[in-house]
């Protein structure tokens, strides 16, 4: 993948290394409580020991890089090179659907990524790297832990920047949905309809994402000529290896289409290569079809 001399996103929120910020909890949950019940119940102050609850919480509290603190942000060489990988890469897609977006005589609204390790709290709540990448609504923004990509190769068998960069396109995918107005009826519909109809939508939904990264791939090599040999082999790859069905194998042993939140693999990949193919929003519609015809 060819993105030497590409410009850098300033959209980029590094909160790598930092807690996640919320409430400060005094001392430990439901076994301090107790403690306290029985202090008070023998007859005993219970102050000294929530004074000594509230000095511990922060004491931990100053201990853990919060805010601006940039010593808590990775260093070494291989952290930083991917954060600039990731802030082309958005580069790229905010040229691009700024583009796209301009030919419907919409402007394009770009989305900050986060950056994160671990756990981080979003608009949409806290969440952990176990969930993977996720963009989030509410507050316009993408999150990603960049160990998601070691994962990736190591994991589900799916190296090579390229696959990289189509993680990135997909969650922006969803950012173009939000602007589109196809998200929020998405989610309007939870509660409404039953689980299996909701998952249905859910998988058209992850399908489109996939349709919009396969445009940008698209316009992103018309405009900057970016693909080499064997890039879009390596996306196709990472889509087939996060299928539902591929995943259910793996964790279960068989599958439960009913349960299916994102697509198969033969799916995913189909719908990133008709976006590849096409370029045009037209043709991303992935809630005409019959669900059986996806």
């Amino acid at each position: 993948m060819r993105l030497d001399g590409g410009r850098e996103s300033e959209n980029i929120e590094d909160r790598r290394g930092r807690r996640p910020g919320g409430p400060i909890m005094i001392g430990g949950g439901l076994g301090s409580l107790i403690l306290i019940i029985i202090v008070i119940v023998l007859g005993g102050d219970p102050r000294p020991l929530l004074q000594n609850m509230a000095n511990n919480a922060q004491q931990q509290q100053n201990a853990a890089p919060v805010g601006d603190d940039e010593a808590a942000i990775p260093q070494d060489e291989h952290s930083q090179k991917l954060k600039r990988f990731v802030s082309v890469v958005l580069a790229d897609t905010e040229d691009v659907w700024t583009d796209v977006f301009a030919e419907q005589n919409r402007q394009y609204p770009p989305p900050k990524l986060v950056l994160f390790t671990g756990q981080v709290q979003s608009a949409c709540g806290f969440a952990s790297a176990a969930s993977g990448p996720f963009y989030c609504p509410e507050d316009q923004k993408v999150y990603i832990d960049l160990a998601f990509y070691d994962e990736l190769q190591s994991r589900f068998g799916a190296p090579g920047d390229f696959a990289q960069a189509y993680v990135i396109a997909h969650e922006i995918g969803h950012h173009v949905q939000n602007q589109l107005g196809i998200l929020q009826k998405v989610h309007a519909l939870k509660g409404r309809v039953s689980e299996a109809e909701y998952n249905e939508a859910s998988v058209r939904l992850e399908l489109q994402a996939d349709y919009l990264a396969g445009m940008w791939a698209f316009h992103a090599q018309k405009m900057r000529d970016i693909l080499e040999p064997g890039d879009l082999e390596e996306a196709l790859h990472a889509a087939n290896a996060i299928g539902d069905d591929t995943l259910q194998k793996q964790a279960r042993g068989h599958v439960v289409p009913d349960s299916f939140t994102h697509g198969t693999a033969a799916q995913r990949a189909r719908w990133f290569r008709k976006g590849f193919q096409s370029g045009k929003l037209r043709d991303g519609d992935t809630f005409k079809p019959d669900y059986e015809d996806l």
